[in-house]
C-alpha cells in the first residue's frame, strides 16, 4: 500500500468504526483513492473529500489518499481498503467487462457515480528527439521513457495506445515507472527522454517542464486522425481533444491529442442514500469543485454519464432520474 503516514491513524479508526453494511450507523467515514500528486486525480479527490465533508458531516465524512492510480484503485475497491476512487475510463471499462488487463477476470464489485473530466493524453518528449512531432517519434527512441507508475491508469492506457499503433514499449525504448512530478524532474535532469503525463490540462508537471525547459527543450506530441481511428479499434473510449494555445508556458501552437473520461467510482455495496447524497452534493456545489482545477470545467449534469463504461450506483441513478436525465440501459443493473 502507498498510504501516507498521516492517514494511518485515520484509516485505523475508519475501519474499526465504519461498516456500510450495518444500517444502524449514523456516520460514514469514507476514503477516496486518487493517484500521485502532480496530476489531476489528487487535487480533485481532495476537493471532493473536502466538499462532501463540509456539506454532509457528521453523517458523511470523506478524505482523499494518494495511490499509484487506476489499477491500484480498482484493487483497493475490491479489497474494501477504500470506498470511492477516481478511475480512468479505460481501466473501469476493462475491469467491469473482463477485457484487456482484466481478461477473463471481470470486476463486478464497482459502480460509477459521475464523469469528472476528460483525461487528456500528454506524451512529452525532449525536443532533441522530435522528428515528426507525433507519437510516431517514440519508435526507435532507444532511450528511457516513463510510462507511469506501475499499476497506474497511465501505464495501462500508454501500453494500450502504443501497442495499438505497433509501438512496443519494451522494444522501442526502456520503460521507466515514475509518477508525474518525478517524471518531470527526470526529464529536466536528462535522466529520461520523455514521459506520458495523462490528466486534465493544465497538468502541473507539464507546466513545470515548459516553464523550465521552454519550447526549445520539450515538446508535446500530436496524434493524427489515423492514429485515433486505429486506437479506437482497440478500445473505443478515446476521442479527439485539442490542447489550446497557451495552455502551457510558451506553447504557441495547439496540440492535437486524444482523451478519455475519468470518473468517480465506488464499491457496489455502499448504501444507496450515501451515494445519492454525495451525487446531489457534487452537482449542487459544482462550482466549488471547478474552482480547484480547470479540468473539472468539463463537468455538467448533462454530461454526468458521458463515456461511462461501468453501471451507475443506484444512489447516483436515482438522483439523475430525479433530474430528468435519460439513462442508457447499459448503465443500470435493475
Amino acid at each position: 500500500m502507498r498510504y501516507k503516514p498521516i492517514y494511518l491513524f485515520f484509516l485505523l479508526i475508519l475501519f474499526l468504526s465504519c461498516d456500510s453494511s450495518h444500517e444502524g450507523l449514523q456516520t460514514h467515514n469514507l476514503v477516496i483513492a486518487t493517484a500521485t500528486p502532480g496530476g489531476t486525480y489528487y487535487p480533485v479527490g481532495v476537493a471532493l473529500g473536502t466538499l462532501v465533508t463540509q456539506k454532509l458531516q457528521p453523517n458523511i465524512v470523506a478524505a482523499a489518499i494518494n495511490s499509484a492510480g487506476s489499477g491500484e484503485n480498482i484493487q483497493m475497491l475490491v479489497n474494501r481498503e477504500v470506498h470511492l476512487a477516481i478511475l480512468q475510463g479505460l481501466y473501469g471499462a476493462m475491469a467491469y467487462s473482463g477485457k484487456g488487463t482484466y481478461k477473463g477476470q471481470p470486476v463486478q464489485e464497482i459502480r460509477s457515480i459521475t464523469m469528472l473530466w476528460e483525461n487528456v493524453e500528454h506524451f512529452v518528449l525532449q525536443a532533441s528527439h522530435v522528428k515528426t512531432n507525433t507519437v510516431e517519434d517514440l519508435k526507435q527512441l532507444k532511450r528511457k521513457y516513463s510510462v507511469g507508475k506501475r499499476g497506474s491508469g497511465t501505464e495501462g492506457s500508454t501500453r494500450v495506445i502504443l501497442e495499438a499503433l505497433g509501438i512496443e514499449p519494451n522494444t522501442e525504448f526502456t520503460s521507466e515507472y515514475l509518477g508525474y512530478s518525478p517524471s518531470a524532474q527526470a526529464i529536466i535532469d536528462g535522466r529520461i527522454a520523455g514521459a506520458t503525463l495523462s490528466a486534465g490540462p493544465p497538468v502541473a508537471a507539464v507546466t513545470q517542464l515548459f516553464a523550465q525547459l521552454g519550447t526549445n527543450g520539450i515538446s508535446l506530441l500530436n496524434f493524427t486522425d489515423d492514429h485515433l481511428i486505429t486506437i479506437r479499434k482497440a478500445f473505443p473510449v478515446w476521442t479527439r481533444y485539442t490542447i489550446a494555445t497557451n495552455t502551457y508556458p510558451g506553447q504557441s501552437d495547439p496540440i492535437q491529442t486524444i482523451a478519455q473520461p475519468n470518473f468517480l467510482a465506488c464499491h457496489a455495496d455502499l448504501p444507496e442514500d450515501v451515494i445519492y447524497d454525495i451525487t446531489k452534493t457534487i452537482y449542487e456545489n459544482l462550482t466549488e469543485i471547478q474552482n480547484v482545477h480547470k479540468a473539472t470545467l468539463a463537468m455538467s449534469l448533462n454530461k454526468a454519464t458521458a463515456g461511462l463504461g461501468v453501471p451507475l450506483h443506484p444512489g447516483a441513478l436515482r438522483y439523475y432520474r430525479e433530474q430528468g436525465l435519460e439513462i442508457p440501459a447499459t448503465l443500470s443493473t435493475e
